[in-house]
């Protein structure tokens, strides 16, 4: 497989075969995410993906998770989607599960026939990024997105039997707006009630520009924040995660049954001094 990088996926798609059926993303303006920024949007050309992947499927015909790249495929042309995904269970037999990146306004552009038609052809799991439940933080970082659209598609997508992974972003509103970001966000999520939710941490970096007055959260404030939204955390059925490298404790919990544990730890955390208030702490040498 030849690929352009950068090409980045979820951690849960790490044994996925992926095929770039675009490069970069079609938005590409979210003041939080550098992930494409030196990348121009393009779609590739029909014919020389299914080439591929039927070049792919010989040489790993074993295949049963595939993980379509790069930002946002949803938002392609649903004629272009379904061939790409005939072709993929034409020619991998074993073929259980497709997955992707999607925004809500992609989704939403979608009608249930046509994404029920894509759950039939193996479509497992869209990952969605919520990043805040606060519509001023999602504004402010320039996202594109509404909470109202974005809980719509969520809800939409799983009527079809279509999983949802949704991703928020721990830092993201900064100190002054980190309670409303928190809460908001909870009650967002609480509309979606997501199969699973993901809690990353960001961090502004040096050289990164974000909106005017924002101040990056401490490694205290950010468990804070975490805690918070665990706090209204009102789930039926979710896997949760916030065990990225970002993060700083690993978590992995499901909701309802895991709630009142995982607030017990958060909240010894919190007051045994082991977080840093002045600073965000350790940190991955990526970020």
């Amino acid at each position: 497989m030849k690929y352009s990088e950068p090409l980045f996926r979820p951690p849960s798609e790490g044994n996925s075969l992926i095929f770039q059926v675009a490069y970069g993303c079609p938005h590409n303006t979210c003041l939080f995410c550098p992930m494409y920024k030196g990348v121009k949007y393009s779609v590739r050309k029909e014919e020389e993906v299914l080439n591929e992947i039927r070049k792919a499927s010989k040489k790993y015909p074993e295949t049963r998770r595939i993980f379509l790249a790069d930002g946002d495929v949803m938002c392609l042309q649903y004629e272009y989607l379904e061939e790409i995904f005939i072709q993929l269970n034409d020619s991998f037999r074993k073929l259980s599960r497709i997955s992707m990146y999607a925004n809500g306004s992609s989704i939403l552009a979608k009608t249930s026939e046509e994404l029920k038609k894509l759950k039939q052809l193996k479509l497992f799991t869209l990952y969605l990024g919520l990043e805040s439940g606060c519509d001023e933080v999602l504004s402010l970082v320039h996202k594109g997105e509404t909470t109202e659209q974005m809980v719509k598609a969520v809800q939409v997508a799983q009527t079809t039997g279509i999983r949802m992974s949704v991703m928020v972003l721990l830092g993201l509103a900064g100190k002054k707006l980190s309670k409303k970001h928190a809460e908001q966000t909870s009650l967002v999520v609480n509309k979606m009630s997501p199969k699973f939710l993901a809690a990353l941490r960001f961090v502004q970096a040096p050289g990164f520009k974000m909106f005017e007055g924002y101040e990056t959260l401490s490694e205290y404030e950010v468990v804070q924040e975490l805690y918070t939204i665990v706090e209204n955390l009102s789930l039926n059925s979710t896997v949760f995660r916030a065990n990225h490298a970002s993060n700083p404790i690993p978590i992995s919990a499901r909701f309802p049954k895991d709630k009142d544990v995982l607030l017990s730890s958060l909240n010894n955390m919190l007051n045994n001094s082991s977080l840093d208030s002045t600073s965000t702490g350790h940190l991955p040498i990526w970020l």
